[in-house]
């Protein structure tokens, strides 16, 4: 089977964009969605075959090959625009969706039967020919309800109690923000106009357990959290480090250097810097063990997997904090009553 090298000629690329602001934008020309946590995916057969296309466009058929069932409900000369998410007992799995990039077939044909994935639309661009993209965007939903049949689609919601709600407790189900979008605005390939997301960024205590350096520089600090049994996992880096905190950094660290003081066990949960996250920064730059001994603040946005995934940005030190008051208690989130269900999140 054929596979298109580029989308087809009648389809707006690249997907527009999203700008990352710290509040939400209010008013009746704005329409809020959950952000959804995949991979974005531009879904159309406009070059007469089904193709799936990355923001950056790459194809993505051949690692999600059960959504290739999509076509029979896709026209010619149709196009989506979306996300490809993975769900596994009512919470998005990211993890699931990165094992999916692996250039075995059999592998990739085994994933897509035991989790499969789901292929949330939230906008229309083209249909059967038709520039749906050049309309604003409350038509495009409406158009969107109007032929997108068997497809799952994205709430949304012009409510901003709604979407404060969303904010705060969307975490519990594994997503990390919500996306605004203007209703009168066309669809803005590449741009981040007219589409902003907004995440509720949390604050956690971890304790310092080592540091990266490249040349004489400390380029970042590696963090780790008590279990209730008190063994210390590491749980990612901040990076970023300059100026003042620096020359804090260089004069704190060293002294407390000591190889094998945390005791990490990676035949466990595979938990230490240099077996750890896909999304592990600098993992070529050495590493250095210390004394479990300094506390610091720092500000994220998601916790995936038992691991901060990005985001990470240290805050202050926390000397009036012992190590052991350095928990996962901080940063698992406890469902309350009302919070926002999967399920009810999505249209079919």
């Amino acid at each position: 089977m054929s596979v298109p090298s580029a989308p087809g000629p009648n389809v707006p690329f690249p997907p527009q964009e999203a700008e990352l602001v710290e509040e939400i934008p209010t008013g009746p020309k704005w329409q809020y969605e959950p952000k959804w946590d995949g991979f974005r995916g531009v879904l159309e057969n406009d070059n007469g075959e089904l193709a799936l296309w990355s923001r950056n466009g790459r194809p993505l058929l051949r690692y999600f090959p059960e959504l290739r069932a999509l076509g029979e409900l896709l026209p010619a000369h149709s196009a989506l625009d979306g996300e490809i998410v993975i769900e596994r007992e009512g919470s998005l799995d990211f993890d699931a969706m990165q094992m999916r990039l692996h250039p075995a077939e059999s592998r990739i044909r085994r994933l897509a039967a035991e989790t499969p994935a789901t292929y949330i639309a939230f906008d229309v661009l083209l249909w059967k020919g038709e520039p749906v993209h050049e309309r604003p965007l409350v038509e495009r939903r409406k158009k969107l309800l109007e032929v997108a049949s068997g497809f799952t689609l994205s709430l949304t919601t012009t409510d901003l109690p709604t979407a404060k709600h969303w904010l705060e407790r969307l975490e519990v189900i594994g997503l990390d923000g919500i996306i605004a979008k203007r209703i009168d605005a066309t669809y803005k390939p590449g741009s981040r106009e007219v589409v902003k997301k907004i995440k509720y960024h949390k604050t956690c205590d971890c304790v310092i357990v080592g540091y990266r350096t490249n040349g004489e520089k400390i380029a970042s600090l590696l963090l780790g959290l008590y279990r209730e049994d008190g063994r210390l996992d590491f749980v990612g880096h901040t990076s970023g480090i300059a100026g003042p905190l620096q020359k804090q950094l260089q004069q704190l660290l060293p002294p407390l250097k000591e190889e094998g003081a945390l005791g990490f066990d990676a035949s466990e949960w595979g938990r230490t810097p240099d077996a750890g996250s896909r999304w592990s920064q600098g993992r070529d730059l050495p590493w250095h063990e210390i004394r479990p001994e300094l506390v610091c603040e720092i500000r994220y946005d998601k916790m995936e997997d038992e691991r901060i995934r990005h985001g990470t940005r240290f805050l202050r030190f926390r000397p009036d904090k012992d190590p052991k008051q350095c928990t996962w208690d901080q940063v698992r989130p406890r469902p309350k009553r009302g919070d926002p269900v999967l399920a009810e999140l999505l249209r079919s």
